[in-house]
């Protein structure tokens, strides 16, 4: 008989290898959910909402319009990536292999571990800031992003079942912290209007992409966290669960954060700044609310960690050989390192990294997708997952990604680079369609190349 919980057995030794049926004990469905909401119901998500204005200038109701459209749109893949753990009993990107290939698919987990490490450092350094701000100044932030580095790696280090059991549990102070803020600085809000024409389109658009970037990033670890579920546990409930568990505090954070954001006092403040302002009239009781915000980015920095070493794993069967939980103590000493470094430029390094992140996502995501629905059915022969003579070539999903990246480039406009087509829409900054043109690219080339693929291949 299965039990409710898994019992912890010390640091969790499984990796990419294949969860068998008989071997799951993890039947509390209602964790797709807590471990998103715990994931998400951070301090990066309100800082997330607060650039809507200060970085993109857009007016209060379209910004709230943006955060609903691109939040839905970007949990989509995540919702369904989910429902694939327990159906398969697969790591995330471990499933990349049947349409990636061995080759390929070791390529995009590469791209995953960028991905991983980028998010931890976005996160630390939010947590530094705090902690910063919180000692004012004793502390140098530097201090801070390791002690938060410390905490996470230790969890995530143990395994799934500890990353379960904290995520379980984590939202429920910061759900309080979340509320007396918004209670306190309410009085102050000062709703804005929007501007219009062209400029604000680009604007939406661009923020739009950040909000988008933000919300999929997960898509590249959904079924992570649910592989030891049962196959029976309802798709249906993961789906649901899964997409409200990052949808609600996605949506409701980053309107707190764009609310916040028009505080006359608080203009121009962001990450840690922004929040010691909000809190600094409650005196001591504001300090104990800003030490629980800091170590509030525990909870969203644990999937990057946790996945971030089994992305690693999937580099090669060297890789592979070598215990997830060593990989875990590697990443977290290099994401350290690049966040000390990159700490004194926050601004850039959010909103450049968070408008970056969606890019390679969504071409991936839609070869995926189109994978299972279209090609396979929803049918894998799981058993072929490290058997490179049994997977496909790779080359059509491999193709496909460039011409994704392509499409990126026409559309993408960025600080440092505009792309053609963006550039033709709004001159001379640009309108950042990057994401959406990289998913109609690569779905339109792989539905074709796949099908060449299939006739030459038979995998």
């Amino acid at each position: 008989m299965r039990r409710n919980l898994l019992e912890p057995k010390g640091i969790e030794t499984h990796g990419i290898e294949r969860v068998l049926p008989t071997s799951r004990t993890h039947i509390r469905i209602f964790d797709n959910f807590t471990i998103w909401l715990s994931a998400n119901l951070v301090i990066s998500t309100v800082a997330l909402g607060s650039l809507a204005t200060f970085v993109f200038s857009l007016g209060f109701w379209d910004s709230v319009a943006a955060i609903f459209l691109f939040n839905a749109l970007g949990v989509l893949p995540v919702a369904f990536f989910s429902t694939l753990g327990p159906k398969l009993g697969l790591r995330q990107m471990t499933i990349s292999r049947f349409s990636f290939g061995w080759v390929g698919a070791a390529i995009v987990a590469l791209f995953n571990v960028v991905t991983c490490i980028g998010w931890s450092v976005v996160n630390v350094i939010v947590g530094g800031q705090l902690i910063f701000a919180l000692s004012n100044g004793v502390v140098p932030s530097w201090a801070g992003i390791m002690c938060i580095a410390g905490v996470t790696t230790l969890v995530s280090l143990y395994g799934y079942v500890y990353v379960h059991r904290y995520e379980r549990y984590a939202w429920i102070p910061m759900t309080v912290i979340f509320l007396i803020i918004l209670v306190t600085a309410a009085p102050n809000f000062h709703i804005t209007s929007s501007a219009k024409g062209i400029a604000e389109v680009a604007s939406f658009m661009s923020f739009g992409g950040a909000v988008y970037g933000f919300a999929t990033g997960w898509s590249s670890y959904a079924a992570d966290y649910n592989v030891n579920q049962p196959e029976e546990t309802s798709s249906q409930r993961i789906f649901w669960l899964t997409f409200l568990g990052v949808f609600l505090p996605c949506v409701l954070l980053e309107i707190l954060g764009l609310a916040l954001s028009t505080v006359p006092s608080l203009k121009g403040k962001i990450g840690g700044e922004l929040f010691a302002g909000v809190v600094s009239p409650l005196g001591g009781f504001g300090t104990l609310i800003l030490m629980l915000m800091a170590l509030s980015v525990v909870a969203n920095n644990i999937p990057n960690d946790y996945s971030l070493a089994l992305s690693i794993q999937l580099l090669g069967r060297f890789f592979g050989r070598i215990n997830r939980a060593v990989w875990t103590l590697i990443g977290a000493a290099i994401y350290v390192a690049i966040a000390i470094t990159a700490a004194h430029n926050f601004n850039e390094t959010l909103t450049d990294f968070l408008l970056l992140i969606s890019y390679w996502l969504g071409p991936w995501s839609i070869v995926l997708i189109l994978e299972h629905f279209v090609f396979r059915r929803g049918h894998y022969n799981v058993d072929d997952w490290n058997n490179p003579s049994r997977l496909p070539i790779g080359w059509a999903a491999m193709l496909s990604m460039l011409f994704g990246l392509f499409g990126v480039y026409l559309g993408a406009a960025q600080v440092y680079s505009v792309g053609p087509l963006a550039y033709f829409l709004n001159p001379p900054h640009g309108i950042d369609i990057g994401f959406e043109l990289g998913i109609l690219f690569a779905g339109i080339a792989y539905f074709f190349l796949r099908n060449i693929e299939l006739k030459t291949n038979f995998k």
